[in-house]
């Protein structure tokens, strides 16, 4: 029964997470990749620590608009 709650819980995570990826998507302000244009690793973690972090102030926005 726990593991329903937990995989319920992490859907619901990933429905908040693509929900608001066009807003997180803004705040990060990541320009888009040339075609043919390749990132290295660090490249991507970067990229990927921002999205994260602009993630983090998506939700808060949303959290703050709804009070």
């Amino acid at each position: 029964m726990s593991s329903e709650v937990n995989v319920d819980r992490q859907q619901q995570k990933v429905t908040e997470f693509m929900r608001l990826l066009p807003l997180t998507l803004e705040i990060a302000g990541l320009p888009r990749a040339e075609p043919g244009r390749h990132f290295n690793e660090g490249q991507m973690e970067v990229r990927a620590n921002t999205l994260k972090l602009a993630y983090k102030f998506a939700r808060q926005i949303i959290l703050d608009v709804a009070k």
